[in-house]
């Protein structure tokens, strides 16, 4: 059975989302990406293939080398996603800070 990864559960790690935040400047090796941390090589591919699992990672042949960048339309689904909870927070925000403005 091929379960499909969560991208949420994805984006929860913290060293994925610093790999995230790597690529999303510029495509990189795994091997550069991997020099990044203080893991095993092993571990930063399996965080790659996580990201690439879920699509939040495209790899592109060049040469022998693999390299990986950031799938901005993935992202971009995810962002769209998250929006609306965005817009209630800072709604809820904004009037807490109105009623402890109020109450000085």
């Amino acid at each position: 059975m091929n379960l499909r990864r969560d991208v949420f559960q994805a984006i929860a790690d913290p060293t994925r989302r610093a790999i995230l935040l790597l690529v999303a400047s510029q495509s990189m090796t795994a091997g550069a990406i991997a020099a990044n941390f203080d893991t095993a090589r092993p571990t930063v591919s399996k965080h790659i293939s996580i990201l690439t699992e879920c699509e939040l990672l495209q790899q592109e042949q060049n040469g022998r080398e693999i390299y990986y960048h950031l799938n901005a339309q993935k992202m971009k689904e995810v962002a769209e996603f998250l929006e609306p909870f965005r817009l209630l927070w800072e709604a809820r925000f904004d009037k807490l800070e109105s009623i402890m403005k109020k109450h000085k």
